[in-house]
Protein backbone atom coordinates (compact mmCIF):
# COMPACT_ATOMS: atom_id res chain seq x y z
CA UNK A 1 0.00 0.00 0.00
CA UNK A 2 1.53 2.97 -1.49
CA UNK A 3 0.89 6.88 -0.79
CA UNK A 4 -0.80 8.61 1.82
CA UNK A 5 -4.25 6.34 3.12
CA UNK A 6 -7.08 8.38 4.34
CA UNK A 7 -8.54 5.80 7.26
CA UNK A 8 -11.28 6.32 10.23
CA UNK A 9 -10.95 4.09 13.16
CA UNK A 10 -12.70 3.56 16.53
CA UNK A 11 -12.14 2.45 19.93
CA UNK A 12 -13.96 -0.18 20.55
CA UNK A 13 -15.40 -0.43 24.70
CA UNK A 14 -16.47 -2.89 26.94
CA UNK A 15 -19.17 -1.30 29.12
CA UNK A 16 -20.13 -3.61 32.12
CA UNK A 17 -22.76 -2.08 33.25
CA UNK A 18 -24.76 0.25 30.64
CA UNK A 19 -26.60 2.42 33.40
CA UNK A 20 -23.39 3.45 34.58
CA UNK A 21 -21.38 4.73 31.24
CA UNK A 22 -18.49 3.54 32.51
CA UNK A 23 -16.07 1.57 29.93
CA UNK A 24 -12.60 0.03 29.38
CA UNK A 25 -11.00 0.10 26.01
CA UNK A 26 -10.70 -3.22 24.58
CA UNK A 27 -9.79 -2.90 20.91
CA UNK A 28 -9.50 -0.99 17.69
CA UNK A 29 -11.64 -1.08 14.40
CA UNK A 30 -9.91 0.52 11.19
CA UNK A 31 -10.84 0.87 8.05
CA UNK A 32 -10.17 2.49 4.52
CA UNK A 33 -12.58 2.99 1.71
CA UNK A 34 -10.28 3.02 -1.05
CA UNK A 35 -7.88 0.06 -0.12
CA UNK A 36 -11.35 -2.09 0.53
CA UNK A 37 -9.33 -1.99 4.49
CA UNK A 38 -11.03 -3.90 8.01
CA UNK A 39 -8.76 -4.14 10.51
CA UNK A 40 -10.16 -5.36 14.06
CA UNK A 41 -8.62 -6.48 16.99
CA UNK A 42 -9.19 -6.79 20.75
CA UNK A 43 -7.56 -7.87 23.69
CA UNK A 44 -9.47 -8.04 27.34
CA UNK A 45 -7.75 -7.48 30.43
CA UNK A 46 -9.95 -9.44 33.10
CA UNK A 47 -8.48 -7.81 35.67
CA UNK A 48 -9.30 -3.82 34.83
CA UNK A 49 -12.73 -5.42 34.54
CA UNK A 50 -12.86 -6.72 37.54
CA UNK A 51 -12.77 -3.25 38.90
CA UNK A 52 -15.75 -1.94 37.52
CA UNK A 53 -18.10 -5.15 38.37
CA UNK A 54 -17.68 -8.64 39.44
CA UNK A 55 -21.05 -9.82 37.86
CA UNK A 56 -19.45 -9.21 34.79
CA UNK A 57 -19.73 -12.96 32.45
CA UNK A 58 -16.30 -12.45 30.43
CA UNK A 59 -17.82 -15.93 28.34
CA UNK A 60 -19.74 -13.78 26.83
CA UNK A 61 -18.57 -10.63 26.24
CA UNK A 62 -15.62 -12.74 24.49
CA UNK A 63 -18.08 -14.05 22.32
CA UNK A 64 -19.89 -10.86 21.52
CA UNK A 65 -16.49 -9.62 20.46
CA UNK A 66 -15.85 -12.28 18.50
CA UNK A 67 -18.89 -11.47 16.74
CA UNK A 68 -18.06 -8.32 16.14
CA UNK A 69 -14.87 -9.41 14.96
CA UNK A 70 -16.53 -11.77 12.03
CA UNK A 71 -19.09 -9.25 11.14
CA UNK A 72 -16.08 -6.25 10.60
CA UNK A 73 -14.33 -9.29 8.18
CA UNK A 74 -17.40 -9.74 6.18
CA UNK A 75 -17.95 -13.98 6.96
CA UNK A 76 -20.84 -14.98 6.15
CA UNK A 77 -22.17 -17.03 8.49
CA UNK A 78 -22.72 -13.64 10.48
CA UNK A 79 -25.57 -12.97 8.93
CA UNK A 80 -27.04 -10.30 6.65
CA UNK A 81 -24.59 -7.37 8.14
CA UNK A 82 -21.49 -9.42 7.39
CA UNK A 83 -22.49 -9.47 3.80
CA UNK A 84 -22.70 -5.78 3.46
CA UNK A 85 -19.67 -3.90 1.89
CA UNK A 86 -17.07 -3.16 4.18
CA UNK A 87 -17.70 1.12 4.20
CA UNK A 88 -21.43 -0.48 5.54
CA UNK A 89 -19.93 -3.01 8.10
CA UNK A 90 -17.87 0.18 9.22
CA UNK A 91 -20.64 2.63 10.01
CA UNK A 92 -23.13 -0.33 11.11
CA UNK A 93 -20.33 -1.06 13.75
CA UNK A 94 -19.53 1.73 14.85
CA UNK A 95 -23.02 3.09 15.50
CA UNK A 96 -24.17 4.79 18.69
CA UNK A 97 -25.34 1.40 20.22
CA UNK A 98 -26.69 1.22 24.21
CA UNK A 99 -25.14 -2.43 24.81
CA UNK A 100 -22.09 -3.61 26.40
CA UNK A 101 -20.00 -3.71 23.35
CA UNK A 102 -19.74 0.23 22.21
CA UNK A 103 -17.40 2.45 19.78
CA UNK A 104 -16.41 5.78 20.33
CA UNK A 105 -16.82 8.34 17.86
CA UNK A 106 -14.91 6.93 14.27
CA UNK A 107 -11.61 9.41 13.99
CA UNK A 108 -10.28 10.27 10.80
CA UNK A 109 -6.64 10.72 9.83
CA UNK A 110 -4.16 9.84 7.13
CA UNK A 111 -1.31 7.64 7.05
CA UNK A 112 1.69 5.96 4.70
CA UNK A 113 1.09 2.35 6.22
CA UNK A 114 -2.19 1.00 7.71
CA UNK A 115 -1.23 -1.80 9.54
CA UNK A 116 1.38 0.20 11.12
CA UNK A 117 -0.84 3.09 12.10
CA UNK A 118 -3.31 0.22 13.44
CA UNK A 119 -0.14 -1.51 15.34
CA UNK A 120 0.52 2.15 16.66
CA UNK A 121 -3.12 3.10 18.03
CA UNK A 122 -3.93 -0.39 19.50
CA UNK A 123 -0.84 0.12 21.81
CA UNK A 124 -1.67 3.19 22.38
CA UNK A 125 -5.49 2.69 23.29
CA UNK A 126 -5.52 -0.62 24.61
CA UNK A 127 -2.48 -2.26 25.89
Amino acid sequence: MQGKHLYEYAVIRAVPRVEREEFINVGIILFCKREKYIRVQVKINNDRLKFFTGELDADQLLKNLDGFEKIARGEKSCGPIAQMDIAERFRWLTAVKSSSIQTSKPHPGICKDLDETFERLFGELVL
